[in-house]
């Protein structure tokens, strides 16, 4: 076994390390994105459902509050009336799903779409997305 183990380069194993590495962050990358892409459509079915085809939604509809009490027993507490808050909140900043960047995940969206001011929240996307904040 120690001659096997000798016999292996450090070059060799280092590149298989690296394999593994890049696929595991690429696993990771990937579910992130389809919740991402999961808490966009929510957004947007929430919005739709709201507005059902009025410019402006009734004051004082309950949409929000009944859907959380109808799906938060059985998903958790990541599909409480702050999160679907947000995902409608997401899909209003964000409408078009193509333009969602896959480098972003959904606690890093939850931040921008904090942001009042639209030029800003874009530098900040862009900023992550440049530096790899993941």
């Amino acid at each position: 076994m120690n001659k096997l183990k000798q016999e292996l380069s450090d070059l060799f194993v280092q590149d298989i390390r690296t394999i593994i590495g890049q696929a595991r962050t690429n696993a990771v990358r990937s579910v992130e994105f389809h919740r991402v892409e999961m808490y966009w459509k929510m957004g947007e079915r929430i919005f739709t459902e709201e507005q059902q085809g009025k410019e402006r939604a009734d004051y004082g509809t309950y949409l929000i509050r009944g859907l959380a009490e109808e799906i938060e027993p059985e998903y958790g507490s990541g599909f409480s009336v702050r999160t679907l808050e947000q995902c409608r909140q997401f899909y209003r900043i964000f409408p078009i799903a193509n333009a969602l960047r896959s480098q972003l995940n959904w606690s890093q969206y939850r931040l921008l779409i904090q942001m009042e001011d639209s030029s800003k929240r874009e530098y900040y996307k862009l900023e992550a997305v440049k530096n790899d904040f993941i």
